[in-house]
Protein backbone atom coordinates (compact mmCIF):
# COMPACT_ATOMS: atom_id res chain seq x y z
CA UNK A 1 0.00 0.00 0.00
CA UNK A 2 1.50 3.31 -1.11
CA UNK A 3 2.34 5.86 1.53
CA UNK A 4 0.59 9.21 1.10
CA UNK A 5 2.97 12.16 1.15
CA UNK A 6 1.68 15.38 2.70
CA UNK A 7 2.55 18.07 0.16
CA UNK A 8 3.79 21.39 1.46
CA UNK A 9 2.52 24.34 -0.54
CA UNK A 10 5.24 25.88 -2.73
CA UNK A 11 4.41 29.31 -1.33
CA UNK A 12 5.61 28.18 2.11
CA UNK A 13 9.17 28.87 3.17
CA UNK A 14 10.55 25.41 3.67
CA UNK A 15 12.74 26.39 6.65
CA UNK A 16 9.99 28.23 8.56
CA UNK A 17 9.84 27.50 12.28
CA UNK A 18 6.38 27.58 13.89
CA UNK A 19 6.19 30.50 16.32
CA UNK A 20 2.53 30.61 17.35
CA UNK A 21 1.08 29.34 20.63
CA UNK A 22 -0.21 25.73 20.74
CA UNK A 23 -3.79 25.63 19.47
CA UNK A 24 -3.63 29.00 17.74
CA UNK A 25 -5.44 29.08 14.40
CA UNK A 26 -2.96 31.39 12.67
CA UNK A 27 -1.12 28.32 11.40
CA UNK A 28 -4.25 26.95 9.72
CA UNK A 29 -5.09 30.32 8.16
CA UNK A 30 -1.57 30.71 6.77
CA UNK A 31 -1.69 27.20 5.33
CA UNK A 32 -4.93 28.05 3.50
CA UNK A 33 -3.48 31.27 2.11
CA UNK A 34 -0.39 29.42 0.83
CA UNK A 35 -2.55 26.80 -0.86
CA UNK A 36 -4.71 29.44 -2.55
CA UNK A 37 -1.65 31.38 -3.75
CA UNK A 38 -0.37 28.18 -5.34
CA UNK A 39 -3.69 27.23 -6.90
CA UNK A 40 -4.02 30.69 -8.48
CA UNK A 41 -0.33 30.71 -9.50
CA UNK A 42 0.26 33.97 -7.63
CA UNK A 43 3.50 33.33 -5.74
CA UNK A 44 5.77 35.24 -8.13
CA UNK A 45 3.50 38.28 -8.47
CA UNK A 46 2.35 38.71 -4.85
CA UNK A 47 3.21 41.53 -2.45
CA UNK A 48 2.07 41.07 1.14
CA UNK A 49 1.47 43.96 3.56
CA UNK A 50 1.72 42.44 7.03
CA UNK A 51 0.49 44.27 10.12
CA UNK A 52 1.81 44.55 13.66
CA UNK A 53 0.61 41.87 16.09
CA UNK A 54 0.71 38.09 15.87
CA UNK A 55 -0.07 38.50 12.17
CA UNK A 56 3.24 40.27 11.55
CA UNK A 57 5.15 36.97 11.38
CA UNK A 58 3.30 35.91 8.21
CA UNK A 59 6.32 36.86 6.11
CA UNK A 60 8.35 34.33 8.10
CA UNK A 61 6.16 31.61 6.59
CA UNK A 62 5.26 32.76 3.08
CA UNK A 63 7.82 32.85 0.29
CA UNK A 64 6.49 36.06 -1.28
CA UNK A 65 7.62 39.68 -1.38
CA UNK A 66 6.50 41.39 1.82
CA UNK A 67 6.40 44.74 3.53
CA UNK A 68 5.92 45.29 7.27
CA UNK A 69 3.44 48.01 8.17
CA UNK A 70 3.16 50.21 11.26
CA UNK A 71 0.25 49.25 13.52
CA UNK A 72 -3.03 49.85 11.72
CA UNK A 73 -1.44 51.00 8.47
CA UNK A 74 -1.33 47.77 6.46
CA UNK A 75 -4.27 48.86 4.33
CA UNK A 76 -2.70 52.24 3.61
CA UNK A 77 0.56 50.58 2.58
CA UNK A 78 -1.26 48.00 0.48
CA UNK A 79 -3.14 50.81 -1.27
CA UNK A 80 0.11 52.57 -2.11
CA UNK A 81 1.74 49.37 -3.35
CA UNK A 82 -1.23 48.44 -5.55
CA UNK A 83 -1.49 51.91 -7.06
CA UNK A 84 2.24 51.97 -7.78
CA UNK A 85 2.24 48.38 -9.12
CA UNK A 86 -1.27 47.58 -10.37
CA UNK A 87 0.16 44.50 -12.11
CA UNK A 88 0.92 42.88 -8.74
CA UNK A 89 -1.39 40.85 -6.51
CA UNK A 90 -1.55 42.67 -3.16
CA UNK A 91 -3.08 41.46 0.07
CA UNK A 92 -2.98 42.22 3.78
CA UNK A 93 -3.01 39.88 6.76
CA UNK A 94 -4.20 41.62 9.92
CA UNK A 95 -5.60 41.04 13.36
CA UNK A 96 -8.97 42.44 14.41
CA UNK A 97 -7.30 45.14 16.51
CA UNK A 98 -5.14 46.23 13.61
CA UNK A 99 -7.93 46.13 11.01
CA UNK A 100 -10.87 47.35 13.08
CA UNK A 101 -9.42 49.54 15.82
CA UNK A 102 -6.28 51.58 15.13
CA UNK A 103 -6.64 50.85 11.40
CA UNK A 104 -10.41 51.18 11.07
CA UNK A 105 -10.28 54.39 9.03
CA UNK A 106 -7.73 52.96 6.61
CA UNK A 107 -9.69 49.71 6.31
CA UNK A 108 -13.15 51.11 5.66
CA UNK A 109 -11.96 53.89 3.37
CA UNK A 110 -10.03 51.37 1.27
CA UNK A 111 -13.28 49.44 0.95
CA UNK A 112 -15.26 52.60 0.20
CA UNK A 113 -12.79 53.55 -2.52
CA UNK A 114 -13.01 50.05 -3.95
CA UNK A 115 -9.27 49.52 -3.80
CA UNK A 116 -8.47 46.44 -5.86
CA UNK A 117 -6.74 44.60 -3.02
CA UNK A 118 -7.61 41.69 -0.71
CA UNK A 119 -7.62 41.62 3.08
CA UNK A 120 -7.60 38.75 5.57
CA UNK A 121 -8.55 39.65 9.16
CA UNK A 122 -8.06 37.26 12.09
CA UNK A 123 -10.73 37.82 14.77
CA UNK A 124 -9.79 36.29 18.13
CA UNK A 125 -11.66 38.88 20.25
CA UNK A 126 -8.50 40.13 21.96
CA UNK A 127 -5.10 41.73 21.46
CA UNK A 128 -3.10 38.52 21.35
CA UNK A 129 0.53 39.61 21.08
CA UNK A 130 0.44 42.36 23.70
CA UNK A 131 -1.14 40.43 26.55
CA UNK A 132 -4.85 39.89 25.99
CA UNK A 133 -6.35 43.35 26.29
CA UNK A 134 -9.90 44.25 25.28
CA UNK A 135 -10.18 44.76 21.55
CA UNK A 136 -12.82 45.98 19.11
CA UNK A 137 -14.31 42.47 18.79
CA UNK A 138 -14.21 41.47 22.48
CA UNK A 139 -17.55 39.89 23.36
CA UNK A 140 -19.95 41.28 25.93
CA UNK A 141 -19.06 39.82 29.31
CA UNK A 142 -15.61 38.68 28.16
CA UNK A 143 -12.88 39.13 30.75
CA UNK A 144 -9.59 40.57 29.47
CA UNK A 145 -6.60 42.20 31.11
CA UNK A 146 -8.21 45.61 30.58
CA UNK A 147 -11.81 44.51 31.30
CA UNK A 148 -11.29 42.41 34.46
CA UNK A 149 -15.01 42.34 35.26
CA UNK A 150 -16.04 41.64 31.68
CA UNK A 151 -16.99 43.87 28.76
CA UNK A 152 -20.14 45.85 29.46
CA UNK A 153 -22.07 48.06 27.07
CA UNK A 154 -22.22 51.12 29.34
CA UNK A 155 -18.44 51.49 29.56
CA UNK A 156 -17.01 49.73 26.50
CA UNK A 157 -19.84 49.68 23.97
CA UNK A 158 -20.59 46.80 21.62
CA UNK A 159 -18.15 44.61 19.67
CA UNK A 160 -17.82 45.53 16.01
CA UNK A 161 -19.10 43.12 13.37
CA UNK A 162 -16.41 43.63 10.77
CA UNK A 163 -17.67 41.60 7.80
CA UNK A 164 -21.05 43.35 7.92
CA UNK A 165 -19.48 46.82 8.02
CA UNK A 166 -17.15 46.04 5.12
CA UNK A 167 -20.08 44.66 3.12
CA UNK A 168 -21.90 47.99 3.44
CA UNK A 169 -19.10 49.79 1.58
CA UNK A 170 -20.00 50.34 -2.07
CA UNK A 171 -16.47 49.52 -3.23
CA UNK A 172 -16.51 46.07 -1.65
CA UNK A 173 -16.73 43.20 -4.13
CA UNK A 174 -16.65 40.37 -1.59
CA UNK A 175 -17.04 40.18 2.18
CA UNK A 176 -17.32 36.99 4.21
CA UNK A 177 -16.86 35.61 7.71
CA UNK A 178 -15.56 32.10 8.24
CA UNK A 179 -14.37 29.88 11.08
CA UNK A 180 -11.59 27.32 11.55
CA UNK A 181 -13.24 25.24 14.29
CA UNK A 182 -14.01 22.17 12.16
CA UNK A 183 -12.69 20.51 9.01
CA UNK A 184 -15.87 21.45 7.14
CA UNK A 185 -15.51 25.09 8.16
CA UNK A 186 -11.83 25.09 7.23
CA UNK A 187 -12.84 24.04 3.71
CA UNK A 188 -15.37 26.89 3.57
CA UNK A 189 -12.69 29.29 4.79
CA UNK A 190 -10.41 28.30 1.93
CA UNK A 191 -13.21 28.87 -0.58
CA UNK A 192 -13.82 32.35 0.83
CA UNK A 193 -10.12 33.26 0.72
CA UNK A 194 -9.96 32.09 -2.88
CA UNK A 195 -12.99 34.21 -3.81
CA UNK A 196 -11.52 37.29 -2.09
CA UNK A 197 -8.36 36.79 -4.14
CA UNK A 198 -10.23 36.14 -7.38
CA UNK A 199 -12.25 39.37 -7.24
CA UNK A 200 -8.96 41.26 -7.15
CA UNK A 201 -7.65 39.33 -10.14
CA UNK A 202 -10.86 40.22 -12.00
CA UNK A 203 -10.51 43.90 -11.07
CA UNK A 204 -13.87 43.96 -9.27
CA UNK A 205 -12.81 45.83 -6.13
CA UNK A 206 -12.12 45.16 -2.48
CA UNK A 207 -12.09 41.55 -1.24
CA UNK A 208 -12.35 40.73 2.47
CA UNK A 209 -12.43 37.64 4.70
CA UNK A 210 -12.86 37.74 8.48
CA UNK A 211 -11.62 34.53 10.13
CA UNK A 212 -12.87 33.53 13.58
CA UNK A 213 -9.83 32.20 15.40
CA UNK A 214 -8.71 30.86 18.77
CA UNK A 215 -6.33 32.48 21.24
CA UNK A 216 -5.87 29.72 23.85
CA UNK A 217 -3.08 31.48 25.75
CA UNK A 218 -4.93 34.72 26.44
CA UNK A 219 -8.26 32.93 26.85
CA UNK A 220 -6.54 30.61 29.36
CA UNK A 221 -7.94 27.51 27.65
CA UNK A 222 -6.62 24.37 26.04
CA UNK A 223 -7.07 24.04 22.26
CA UNK A 224 -10.29 22.01 22.49
CA UNK A 225 -11.86 24.44 24.94
CA UNK A 226 -10.83 27.31 22.70
CA UNK A 227 -12.46 25.81 19.61
CA UNK A 228 -15.58 25.07 21.64
CA UNK A 229 -15.64 28.74 22.60
CA UNK A 230 -15.45 29.77 18.95
CA UNK A 231 -18.46 27.57 18.19
CA UNK A 232 -20.55 28.27 21.27
CA UNK A 233 -19.76 31.92 22.06
CA UNK A 234 -18.29 33.62 19.00
CA UNK A 235 -20.27 32.16 16.12
CA UNK A 236 -23.73 33.07 17.56
CA UNK A 237 -22.60 36.72 17.64
CA UNK A 238 -20.27 36.76 14.64
CA UNK A 239 -22.35 34.65 12.27
CA UNK A 240 -20.32 32.98 9.50
CA UNK A 241 -21.50 33.58 5.97
CA UNK A 242 -21.05 35.57 2.79
CA UNK A 243 -22.22 39.13 3.34
CA UNK A 244 -21.50 40.47 -0.13
CA UNK A 245 -20.48 38.90 -3.40
CA UNK A 246 -20.85 41.02 -6.52
CA UNK A 247 -20.14 38.01 -8.74
CA UNK A 248 -23.52 36.53 -7.81
CA UNK A 249 -25.53 39.69 -8.44
CA UNK A 250 -27.76 39.70 -11.52
CA UNK A 251 -26.63 42.28 -14.04
CA UNK A 252 -29.42 44.38 -15.52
Amino acid sequence: MATQVFKIADSFKKDAKYSFCPGCDHGVAIRLIAEVLDELNLKEKTILAASIGCSVTLYDFLDVDSIESPHGRAMAEATGVKRARPDKFVFTYQGDGDFASIGLAESLHAALRGENISAICINNTTYGMTGGQLGPTTLLGQVTTTSPTGRNVEYYGYPIKIAEHVALCDGTAFSARVSLDTVANIRKAKQAIKKAFEVQLKGLGFGFVEILSTCPTNWKMNPKQAHDRVKNEMMPIFKPGIYKDVTTQVQE
